[in-house]
């Protein structure tokens, strides 16, 4: 068996051009430019990449991109003034908070002093909660990112048998409530967890977000199985995921590729997120 990779990269290209047609058609009824601003504290080169990204996805759909760079030294409480100050502007639509932050600022109150109707990342508690309740609500990008990959393969998610390994509060908490609402069998696994491989091998999806590099081998897939990928390691200067790629295109039926799978993808979200918050700020 050879599987099917599932391009992330083509998929959100796809994705955001139909994003640009529908912000496009805001701006004529609104004259309202949906606006996303994004707060990088420090230099972390992976942030400062990350940021890059969403800046371009924002020229590609059309958007109004503001990036403020503050030092490394920044105080909690000048960000938070900050943060304050763009919940009050009405030009604003999506605040974002690049993570991580310095470890002398809460991350949790920083995301907590976002108002849940700019929280495009999806963090709030107020859109957590909401979340799980199924109500209306900014969907974390990660996860639902995740969600739309799965069905562009056409497998119907409803009755499989999903395995996250992940318990994070960004990925494998909020991806696990998402593939419960679609009526998949949920089983999260982590780092207590005894027998992972057993666990792995019962799973019809499996999503794997836990930071170590081709950490799932081809052994631990059960054949015919999507595999999503969501790690991104840096291994003798080269980006892998937490999957053995080659070892996963042995075995499974789809798999995401890293890089150019599951990044792209959350980042598209987050066009998806910022559009929708500009429609209900301006309604």
């Amino acid at each position: 068996m050879s599987a099917t990779v599932i391009n992330g990269k083509e998929l959100a290209k796809k994705l955001r051009a139909d994003i640009r047609e529908r912000v496009n058609q805001f701006i004529e009824e609104t004259k309202v430019v949906p606006h996303l601003v994004v707060i990088l504290v420090g230099d972390n080169p992976a942030s400062v990449s990350y940021v890059t990204g969403k800046q371009k996805a924002c020229e590609e759909t059309n958007m109004k991109s503001t990036l403020i760079k503050l030092p490394v030294e920044t105080t909690e409480e000048e960000l938070i003034k900050i943060i304050n100050d763009l919940n009050a502007d009405k030009s604003v639509h999506g605040i974002l908070v690049q993570l991580p932050l310095p470890k002398h600022i809460d991350e949790q109150k920083i995301i907590n002093t976002i108002c849940v109707e700019k929280d495009v990342d999806g963090f709030s508690p107020i859109n957590v909660g909401k979340m799980i309740l199924n109500e209306e609500c900014f969907l974390p990008c990660t996860p639902a990112g995740i969600i739309k990959m799965i069905k562009e393969t056409g497998i119907e998610i409803a009755g499989k048998h999903a395995v996250v390994i992940g318990r994070s509060n960004i990925v494998g908490k909020p991806v696990s409530q998402l593939l419960l609402q679609e009526n998949a069998t949920v089983t999260i696994c982590h780092s207590r967890t005894k027998d992972l491989k057993y666990h792995t091998l019962q799973a019809d999806i499996l999503v794997v977000a836990i930071g170590k590099p081709k950490f799932v081998t081809k052994d631990m897939i059960k054949p015919g199985a999507v595999v999503i990928d969501v790690g991104v390691n840096r291994v003798d200067n080269k980006l892998c995921g937490d999957v053995d790629y080659e070892g996963a295109l042995e075995v499974a039926s789809y798999v995401t590729p890293v890089p150019g799978g599951v990044g792209p993808m959350t980042i598209t979200m987050l066009m998806e997120n910022t559009l929708e918050a500009a429609k209900r700020l301006t309604r």
